[in-house]
Order: C-alpha cells, then structure tokens, then sequence
C-alpha cells in the first residue's frame, strides 16, 4: 500500500515508555517521535513535512491490502492489522517500560512482524532526520545493523529474525516474506553519542520484553477503582494521561506533538510538548477520582519545587507552563524548512505564550495541592510554606487584567474565569488551613475571597444575558466557566449558572459539541477560526450532569465518544465534518472525558436515578 503523505491527525495509536512516545498510522507508519525525552528534537516528524520530516514504515504492499488498528486491551501495546486476499499479518509496537523514574538517553522502539494466515510480504523503510530535519546524519551498516549518527545522538535498528536490511542512501530499507507463525523484528534502540551498543535481540529476548511490558500497564491498571458504566473509555483515559506523563519528575506534557493545526491551512499551530500548570492540575485531579494517588503525589512535589525555586521569567510566583524538567525557558520559533501538516505554517517549536499572566493557574495548583484524602500525611510543612507565600502574594495581585485560559494574543482583559479560580484558590487554601491547623493570614484571604465573589457576581454577570461572560465590560460566553459549579463557586441549581448553561446552549453549543467562545465577539488576536474544543464537550457533560440534565448529559456523553479515533484517543478540536484537529492526543480531553464519566456516574447511581442503572 502506498504511503500516504498526510494521514488525518486522529490516524494514530500511540506507544511510549514514560519519557517520551511515538505516533504510529493505521498502515504502520512511525509519524512522529522525539527523543530522549517529549521536548527533544524530532527524529520522526512527516507528520510536519512528509517529504523532509523522516518517518520508520513498516507496510505490506498490494493493491487489496486493509488495514485495523488496536490496542492491547488496557495496554499501551499497538497492533496494526494488515489484511489482504494472500493473508493476515500484524505490526506489534511497543517501547519497554524500565525503571521510569529514572531519566536516561536511552529508549528503545520494539516492532514486531508476523503472520496469523496465510503469507504477507512486509516493507521496512527507516528513514530518520535528525533535529527536526534540521541536521543530516551518517549511516554505518555492520553485521547486518544499521548504525545512524547524528549531532549528540546515536540510533541503532537492530532486525531479528529472516530480515535483511540495506542501505539506501543513508537510510536503510528492507523487505521480508513471512509465512504463517513465522515472525520477523526491529528494535530501534537511541542512546547518547557514543553511547554502548545494545545487545543483539533474539525472539527470546523480544518476547520476554513484550511480557514484561504487558506485565507492567496490567499492574497499573488494577490500581484503579473505576467501576463505571464506560471502563474502555476512562480506562484508554486514563493509559493515555500516564503515557504522556514524564515519570522522572511526575510532570504530565499537555499532548505529544507540535504545530499540527487547530485548522487546516491556519496559523493556530502551538508546541504543546510542556508541562500546562493548568493541564497538569486537573489531570491529577483526574488520576485522583480513579485512584491513582501515587501520579497525585508526584506532581504535587513538582509544583511544590516550581513554587520553592521561584524561576520564572515573569517574575510571578508561577509561570503558567514550564519544560517537564522544570526549566521555565521555552524560546519559541519558527521551522521555515517545513510546510507543516497539509501545507498548515508556520510549524512553531517552544511556546510564547510562556510569559504570559494567567492568574487562574494558582487556583488549578491550589486545588492540585488540596485534592487528595490523605492530604495532612502528604502536605509537609515545606509544602504549606510553600504554597502560603502562593496565596500571600495572590492577595494583593488577583484583580489584574491578563491574558486568560485560553492565552488569547489580543491584550489583558479582566476574565472572569480568571477570578473564579483566584477564588477557588483562597476557598481552599482557607479550608486547608482550618483543618490541618497551619499559620495563615485568613483574615486577608477570606477578604480576598469575599471581594472576588462579589466581583464576579456584579461585573461577570450579564444581566441582559441573564449569563456570566467572559471578561467584564462584555457580552461574549466563555466554555472555561462550566467549572464554576465545579469548583464549589454556584450551587448547580441556582437561577444564574441554570440561565447561563441555557445562554450556552444556544450560543456555543453545536449538536452535543462546545465551542470555547466565539472568536468573531471576542479577538483573540489571530487569523481564522477552530473547530469545537474536545475539553470543553466533555466539561459540558459534567454541568449538565451536576445540574440533574441526565437525560441531556448521557446523550451528550455518548455522543462525544463516538468523536474518539479507532483506538479511543482525542486530540484537541473536532471540525466541521467530525475531523480530529490540533495537538494530538490532548491530556486536556481525556483528564475531562474522565471527569465527565464519574459525575455522571456519580449522578446516575443515585437512588432518585435508579430507572438509569440499566
């Protein structure tokens, strides 16, 4: 089958080992990968220049070749299916999880060929470029290995079994007939410059790999206590938010990929390979609801050590995002020698927005720090210091103008979902202080407190929408304050948040789907538009639920999901014809998609609910 130049963004299954993922098409086609880590520069990226970006194919060839893709269930084991007239073959991908709390240069990318009936002839292309495409490489091929060298960074493609590759140019491509029961492999194995070559593979040692890594995703998803309605879902969820977390310091990226396009042939395409302290905050709260305290505990000491160091380039307590190792610099530009996805430019690395103000982001950590049962076991002094001096400084800064949630380019606003979380962060912070008896200033924070809800209900309250809005002064509604009721802010029944989810409804809501907000009523300083925002979907089940719309919610709910790809992944947006757009897979979806299924859950199991428990 021929390689396709830009497969649809949702195309994909995803592998990784907790440092760093690659991208795999439906016809076993490495798109995208980066190492060491997620933010390293790419050695795989046709997904952003299918002629220059480099890509490691593994395909059958044939005129009536079909192909499916799936995981193993409640794994991180990707199987491509390759079906044709002659018969079956299948693709195994995986990368081995060792010890991965402990940064190192070196990941391995297993590919496993073989044959279920039948003989399939199998097609192998590994062509990497180095740094984005940026740097050329050598090839060395000894033994039948192909060695790639590159600036700082050594590959290696070891094959195992009746596989024989050759070079081409300074690639190397390979093709091998198997017959039924018969298997083939490659281990592509990146390491530092001058790193020790790896051992030579065997179908021993392969096999023992792949039930060392089986072993391990089965391990950690019994740790969930998920027994809901919609496990394959929350359970691909929840798999996908641990791949995209980096285990050495517990700091989870917001997706894994940069510049795929929020529309095709536009300008919104964002490096979204960093740690959001928003993404990261809620996304704990999700692996919380389904039990997973130890991923809790671990991002809890990140954001404590950002808010102990105090580096930031702004000079604030936080910086609304930061690199995975907690390094708060992330110099943006531009890669001019790519088209990008389906001719989308500029394709952009690091992220500008960096050094914005974003005032909600100390509610989201706050609420991070404050979510689990065990809290007075897990909050050492330090850590309350910490986020003390957090709330002393927020005292005197949370009626700011800034640039908001969704790091609009158009100028500070006074958002309300800005103050929302400004409240939400004081509300618990005062809470805390009270229960585990911790010094605190909380006269000035409950006055803090007071003064923002009284703010927010005359200035974020339009009276002739009967809705809070965006930001004061306007008349625009904003997807972000669907967690007012979420975080404690409005009761779900009351009169104002009732008529403002009515307001939604009419205006941002399109057959089940959300819009953030309308950028024709609200300039956000960039051309062209988007597609509704997955998050904000799944957000709007969680209200609907929480405001006993049930009926409104499921159907909602079910709906979404029919959105998700062939392997249940998300990206960030859905289009106008059900195309998945943006950065891809989005942990902002899935922590939501999690979210929404345990309120309603929580909603339908109630006895006054009970002609839904069927």
């Amino acid at each position: 089958m021929t390689m396709r130049r830009y497969p649809p963004i949702a195309d994909h299954g995803m592998v990784g080992d907790l440092q760093t993922v690659a991208l795999i098409s439906s016809d076993g086609v490495i798109n995208w990968f980066c190492a060491p880590r997620f933010d390293s520069p790419s050695l795989f990226a046709s997904l952003l220049d299918h002629d220059r970006g480099g890509h490691f194919a593994i395909t059958v060839d044939g005129a009536d070749v079909s192909t499916r893709q799936l995981y193993l269930a409640d794994t991180a084991v990707l199987i491509t299916r390759f079906l044709t007239p002659e018969g079956v073959g299948e693709v195994v991908d995986f990368m081995p999880v060792h010890r991965p709390e402990t940064a190192t240069d070196r990941h391995r990318l297993i590919r496993v060929m073989r044959v279920t009936r039948g003989r399939i002839r199998f097609s192998v292309a590994c062509r990497p470029r180095f740094d984005y495409a940026r740097a050329t490489h050598r090839l060395t091929l000894h033994d039948g290995v192909a060695h790639f060298t590159g600036p700082g960074i050594d590959v290696h493609l070891q094959p195992a079994g009746p596989l024989a590759l050759q070079p081409d140019g300074e690639d190397v491509v390979a093709d091998v007939e198997l017959a039924q029961g018969q298997l083939a492999a490659t281990v592509l194995t990146v390491c530092a410059a001058g790193g020790e070559q790896p051992a030579p593979p065997t179908r021993e040692s392969i096999h023992a790999e792949f039930e060392g890594t089986c072993g391990f995703w089965y391990r950690w998803m019994r740790r969930s206590r998920y027994q809901g309605r919609w496990t394959a879902a929350v359970n691909r969820s929840a798999i996908t938010l641990k791949l995209l977390t980096y285990a050495p310091s517990g700091a989870p990226v917001a997706a894994a990929t940069a510049g795929l396009p929020e529309q095709i042939g536009g300008e919104r395409n964002w490096d979204y390979r960093y740690t959001w302290v928003r993404d990261a905050s809620l996304s704990l709260n999700a692996l919380v609801g389904l039990g997973f305290d130890e991923e809790a505990h671990a991002f809890r000491r990140w954001i404590g050590e950002r808010l102990r160091e105090g580096r930031t380039v702004t000079g604030e307590p936080l910086q609304i995002m930061y690199r995975i190792d907690g390094d708060p610099h992330l110099a943006e530009e531009t890669l001019d020698h790519l088209e990008g996805y389906r001719a989308s430019a500029p394709v952009r690395i690091g992220n500008g927005a960096a050094d914005q103000l974003q005032l909600d982001i100390y509610g989201e950590a706050t609420y991070a720090f404050t979510r689990t049962q065990d809290l007075a076991h897990h909050m050492h002094y330090d850590g309350w210091l910490a986020l003390r001096g957090m709330l002393d400084w927020l005292v005197d800064n949370w009626d700011r103008p800034d640039e908001g949630i969704w790091e609009t380019r158009g100028g500070r606003k006074d958002f309300t979902y800005s103050r929302l979380m400004c409240w939400t962060a004081f509300d618990r912070g005062i809470r805390v202080a009270r229960e585990m008896a911790r010094p605190a200033d909380l006269t000035a924070w409950t006055a803090a407190r007071d003064a923002i809800l009284a703010q927010i209900l005359d200035r974020g309250w339009s009276p002739r929408r009967q809705a809070f809005v965006q930001h004061y002064g306007s008349e625009v509604l904003d997807a972000s304050l669907l967690l007012m009721p979420a975080v404690g802010f409005i009761t779900p029944r009351d009169p104002r948040w009732l008529s403002t989810l009515d307001a939604m409804d009419t205006e941002l809501v399109s057959d089940s789907l959300v819009y953030r907000y309308d950028p024709a009523a609200s300039p956000d300083g960039l051309r062209g538009s988007e597609g509704t925002f997955s998050l904000c979907s799944f957000l709007y089940v969680d209200a609907l639920a929480q405001s006993d719309r049930l009926d409104q919610a499921r159907y909602a709910f079910d709906k979404m999901l029919t959105y998700a790809n062939h392997v249940g992944l998300f990206g960030e947006e859905i289009g106008p014809t059900g195309e998945q757009l943006g950065n891809f897979p989005q942990a902002f979806t899935h922590l939501a998609l999690i979210t929404a299924a345990l309120s309603l859950d929580e909603e339908l199991n109630r006895p006054e609910h009970s002609r839904w428990m069927n």
